[in-house]
C-alpha cells in the first residue's frame, strides 16, 4: 500500500480548490433562465421514471396570434430561447419523457399557418427534451402556465404574436374596402354583393303555423340619422352602422358540450357566420367577427376589438347549457349594474365570465378596462338602450323558438361591459337539452336563428338609428 506526503495533500487540494473556481465560473456564465431548472446531471439521474409525459398537444392557428399548448398531469419546467437567421422558437423542457401525443404534434402544422412553418421534437443529450418551433416571421412569444382546470390538467401555453401585432380597425376597414369595390362590368356606385339566395323556407317545429313576415328583401335600407331622428330611408346615408358579432368561446374553450358531443364555440361561430351577410344585405352595414375561426379571444380583446372599429352595437352568441337537460328555449341578456336579475343569470355569468380561465390568459398583462368600466357614468345610457334591442331580439327569437325568458335578463357578464356600445348576449337555445341541440347542429335552423336575431337588429335601428360621430 502506498502513502501520500504532506506535500501531495496539498498539492490535492490546490487541484480541487481550482477546480471548482472553474466549475463556479461555468455556472455563472450560464443564462439567467437555467437558473430556473434544475441541475442537468440531476435530470439525467432522475431517469425516465420521474419523468412527466406530455397527455396532449394542440396547435391553433389564426391570423391574431398562434397558439401551441402542452398539457400533463405535472407542472412542466422550461426553458425558451429566440433564435434568429432562420427565425426558430426552442423549448426545452425538463423531466418531460417522449409520448405519442407530443410525436404527432408536427403533423399537426398546418400550411396555412400564419406563423409556425414545422415543428421538430427531439431528446438532448442531458435528460433535456427540445422542440423546436421553425417560424415563418418574426414573432413575439409569450410563454406561461396555467393550473388545472375542469377537464384540463396542468398546461405549458406558447402565443406567438406578430411583433406588428394585427390592428383590428385596420383590418376591418381593409375587407371593407375589398367587398366594396364595384364588379367588373358593374355600374359605377352600385352595390357590390351578389344576388341575394333564398332562405330555406320555415319549417313548424312546435305544430303551429309560424307567424308570416313580410320577405326581408322587401324591407327599406336603414340609414344612420345625424341627429338621433327618424332615419333617412332610401336617399343618400349619413354614415354606415357597425356592428360587432361576437361568437362565443372559441380555441382551448369549447364552451358547453351536448350529450352528442357537440361544442358551443362550433355551433355559434356557423351562427354568426349566416348572421354577417343577412345583416350586410344592406350595404351601410359593416360586419366585424371578433373572432372568424377556432381559436381563443380573451374577454377584455373581444370589448376592445368592438370599441377600436367603434361599433354601434354588440351581439355576443352563445348556446345555453344546465345541469336539468329539460331546461329550454332562448334568452337576451343585458348588463345589470347592481347584479343579476335572477339566481340563473348570476349562475351562468359566473360561468360565461369563467372563460378567460378555461382558454387561458396571461394574468401578468391584465387590461384595467373592466374594472373601470362600472364607473364610467356612461354605462347607464348603455344599459337602457341595451334592453331596447334586446327585448326587439328576444321578440324576432319568439318566432321560430320557444323562449326561456320572455323578458330580457341583466347579469354581470365580462362582454357587455363596454360603456359606449350597447351590448347583448344571446343564449340562442339550451345545448344541454337533446331536442335543441340537434336544432343547433341543424345549418337550416342555424339560418333561422341567425335570420331572427337579424330581424330583431334591423327593428332596432329603424327606430333608434346611433348618432353621428364626430
Amino acid at each position: 500500500m502506498r502513502t501520500r506526503g504532506k506535500g501531495s495533500d496539498d498539492a490535492t487540494r490546490v487541484t480541487g480548490a481550482a477546480s471548482a473556481r472553474r466549475r463556479a465560473v461555468r455556472w455563472l456564465l450560464l443564462p439567467a433562465a437555467q437558473f430556473v431548472l434544475a441541475p442537468a446531471g440531476a435530470v439525467a439521474r432522475a431517469g425516465v421514471s420521474r419523468a412527466t409525459p406530455i397527455d396532449s398537444a394542440r396547435i391553433w392557428p389564426a391570423q391574431e396570434y398562434t397558439r401551441v399548448i402542452f398539457e400533463s398531469k405535472q407542472p412542466l419546467e422550461h426553458q425558451m430561447t429566440v433564435l434568429h437567421a432562420p427565425e426558430r422558437l426552442v423549448l426545452d423542457l425538463a423531466r418531460t419523457a417522449e409520448s405519442p401525443a407530443l410525436a404527432s404534434l408536427p403533423a399537426k402544422v398546418e400550411r396555412s399557418d400564419p406563423w409556425i412553418a414545422a415543428i421538430r421534437i427531439g431528446p438532448r443529450s442531458d435528460g433535456f427534451l427540445r422542440v423546436v418551433i421553425e417560424l415563418k416571421g418574426d414573432v413575439r412569444p409569450q410563454v406561461f402556465s396555467l393550473p388545472p382546470i375542469a377537464e384540463y390538467g396542468y398546461r405549458l401555453v406558447v402565443d406567438l404574436y406578430p411583433v406588428v401585432p394585427v390592428d383590428p380597425l385596420m383590418a376591418f376597414l381593409a375587407r371593407e374596402e375589398r367587398r366594396r369595390v364595384p364588379m367588373e362590368g358593374s355600374p359605377e356606385g352600385s352595390s357590390p354583393l351578389p344576388p341575394r339566395a333564398p332562405e330555406p323556407p320555415a319549417v313548424p317545429l312546435s305544430g303551429t303555423r309560424p307567424q308570416e313576415t313580410p320577405p326581408r328583401d322587401a324591407q327599406p335600407a336603414l340609414r344612420a340619422s345625424p341627429r338621433g331622428g327618424e332615419p333617412a330611408r332610401g336617399g343618400a346615408p349619413w354614415r354606415p352602422i357597425t356592428i360587432a358579432l361576437d361568437p362565443g368561446h372559441g380555441g382551448e374553450d369549447p364552451g358547453a358540450i351536448g350529450r352528442l358531443g357537440t361544442c358551443e364555440k362550433n355551433v355559434v361561430l356557423a351562427i354568426a357566420r349566416k348572421l354577417k351577410p343577412i345583416l350586410e344585405t344592406d350595404p351601410q352595414v359593416r360586419v366585424m367577427l371578433t373572432r372568424n375561426a377556432d381559436y381563443f379571444v380573451p374577454l377584455a380583446m373581444r370589448v376592445a376589438k368592438a370599441r377600436r372599429v367603434r361599433a354601434d352595437l354588440f351581439v355576443s352568441i352563445h348556446a345555453d347549457a344546465f345541469r336539468d337537460k329539460s331546461a329550454r328555449g332562448s334568452s337576451v341578456f343585458a348588463l345589470s349594474e347592481h347584479g343579476a336579475t335572477s339566481a340563473a343569470a348570476r349562475w351562468l355569468a359566473k360561468n360565461e365570465n369563467a372563460a378567460d380561465l378555461i382558454g387561458g390568459v396571461n394574468l401578468g398583462d391584465r387590461d384595467p378596462l373592466l374594472a373601470r368600466t362600472l364607473l364610467d357614468l356612461s354605462q347607464t345610457a348603455q344599459i337602457a338602450d341595451s334592453l331596447k334591442v334586446g327585448r326587439d331580439v328576444l321578440e324576432a327569437l319568439a318566432e321560430h323558438n320557444a323562449l326561456h325568458s320572455g323578458s330580457v335578463e341583466q347579469a354581470g357578464f365580462a362582454v357587455l361591459k363596454a360603456p359606449d356600445i350597447p351590448s347583448i348576449l344571446v343564449e340562442t337555445a339550451f345545448i344541454s337539452n337533446p331536442y335543441e341541440e340537434a336544432k343547433l347542429r341543424d345549418p337550416r335552423q342555424q339560418q333561422r336563428y341567425a335570420a331572427s336575431i337579424a330581424d330583431g337588429i334591423r327593428g332596432y335601428f329603424a327606430t333608434r338609428p346611433p348618432l353621428a360621430r364626430a
